[in-house]
């Protein structure tokens, strides 16, 4: 038996099939149902119901899936609790929404590496839901999103930043009123399947606000990109991080009691890669001080 093998069992606990554990980790699907056999045969029991036409884990599987994982966890440790904070190292799966892959996230990783160069990030858009989701299964190490209204078991939340939401409408434009602006235009509406898209349209609700709905758009940058050329007005977060160069756009408060999204890391209690997270937290919160992608602190100009 080896630490190879038990991740090959927990990865067939998370992701329910030997192909997709076969994708998690990287081997054949021949490979996967090899090694399983061969735990099977060595501990002399039965891992999982093969009547079925998917194999699934019996309940003494699932039992020895939750001693593999400390097992896992303690060998992931042993390194890094004896390097101290040298010991920030290792690959980590970070999931992020896609409004922050322009500017925070390159900000934030960039610093990451720049002090930590054994750390290896590797990436996964989409949006809250599916990202806390694969969090859950094990799939992600940690998720920079939206903070939903009920926050999982298991799993710490801390916050980066607070993005209240404004109306985003083209110079060519003849008024500042967000109000007579949503009324008289086409509106440019986000995902609703986003924290943020369920955000607009609970706001819109509670101030009995009908839209001339436009289109339905994923991200930031395409629906900026639609209300720079004029096709209608938006709702969407003040970015904590700027870009590099932002489109030359009306943007308008909606009141003080405007809507606020706050974009946090999310990752298992459990984690294995707690100085590695804390570290990335960090980082986005510095980013956050400076506020701007491409910018850089005096600190950094020094050094």
């Amino acid at each position: 038996m080896s630490i190879r093998i038990l991740r090959t069992l927990i990865a067939v606990h998370d992701h329910k099939t030997f192909s997709a554990a076969a994708d998690a980790v990287c081997v054949t699907h021949a490979a996967v149902s090899q090694q399983m056999r061969t735990l099977e045969e060595n501990w002399g029991i039965q891992l999982f119901d093969r009547s079925r036409r998917t194999p699934e884990l019996t309940p003494l599987g699932r039992a020895l899936v939750v001693k593999a994982k400390e097992v896992v966890r303690a060998y992931d440790q042993m390194l890094p609790s004896v390097l101290g904070e040298s010991g920030v190292s290792g690959d980590v799966a970070l999931g992020a929404l896609p409004t922050t892959l322009t500017t925070l996230v390159p900000s934030a990783i960039s610093m990451l590496v720049h002090t930590y160069p054994q750390v290896r990030v590797r990436l996964f858009p989409g949006l809250t839901t599916q990202l806390i989701s694969q969090v859950e299964r094990g799939a992600l190490d940690a998720v920079l999103v939206s903070r939903p209204q009920l926050l999982p078991a298991g799993v710490e939340f801390l916050e980066i930043a607070e993005e209240p939401l404004q109306l985003i409408a083209s110079l060519e434009t003849d008024s500042d009123d967000p109000y007579e602006l949503i009324a008289r235009h086409p509106f440019i509406r986000f995902n609703r399947d986003a924290v943020v898209g369920h955000m607009i349209e609970s706001w819109l609700q509670s101030k009995n606000i009908r839209v001339n709905e436009a289109m339905e758009l994923d991200g930031l940058e395409a629906i900026s990109s639609m209300v720079f050329a004029n096709l209608g007005v938006a709702i969407a977060p003040k970015r904590s991080v700027q870009p590099y160069h932002p489109l030359p756009l009306k943007r308008l408060s909606l009141g003080d009691d405007a809507p606020v999204r706050r974009l946090g890391l999310l990752f298992p209690r459990d984690t294995v890669h707690g100085r590695v997270l804390s570290e990335l937290h960090s980082v986005c919160l510095r980013a956050v001080a400076i506020g701007a992608f491409g910018a850089r602190t005096e600190a950094d100009t020094a050094g």
